[in-house]
């Protein structure tokens, strides 16, 4: 198994198991057992779960903003579509809300690391809701209706948290 090989196992199966469980109640054991990737392995590439769990938030943080942008773009780059892609988000199986507020409840006041790497995903999202949204202060109440819907539709298990921010959203833009 190359290097790369085995980060991307890992990377894979700590997604899985700390966005299910939560990264508090994943032992590094059982990262390595789904991973198939040794346990020296797994400590020559991540050598402190602190480590792991902020390659783990990157990486969620591309794949999630990559699909995001995708989707927004195919619908003309529609700010309401932000919402739409949400309610598909909120709906799918195993939906256990933010990985990235998950991660900073969990944790308090998380390693430097952690901390970076949950504030820049935050940080990027903002960036681009602000690209679609000439307004900035238009651009960061969306962001608010976008953070309070993910939080609530996690709390309340319904999908139609998007809906309603969406509805919001609309009135927002419509008056902007």
């Amino acid at each position: 198994m190359t290097p790369t090989e085995a980060t991307d196992r890992l990377l894979e199966a700590a997604e899985e198991l700390f966005y299910a469980h939560g990264v508090q109640a994943v032992g590094m054991d059982a990262v390595r057992a789904r991973s198939g990737v040794s346990l020296k392995r797994l400590y020559r590439t991540f050598p402190a779960k602190n480590d792991l769990v902020e390659a783990y938030l990157r990486r969620r943080d591309e794949r999630w903003r990559a699909s995001l942008r995708e989707f927004v773009h195919a619908r003309g780059d529609d700010p309401l579509a932000v919402f739409d892609w949400l309610r598909d988000w909120f709906s799918e199986p195993g939906f256990r809300g933010c990985a990235f507020i998950n991660s900073f409840g969990e944790f308090g006041e998380p390693a430097p690391g952690v901390a970076a790497a949950i504030r820049d995903h935050k940080d990027r999202l903002r960036a681009y809701l602000r690209g679609l949204v000439a307004d900035q202060t238009l651009a960061d109440q969306l962001f608010s209706l976008v953070e309070g819907a993910t939080v609530l539709a996690a709390i309340t298990g319904n999908p139609g948290e998007a809906t309603t921010a969406r509805d919001a959203a609309k009135v927002l833009l419509d008056q902007g």
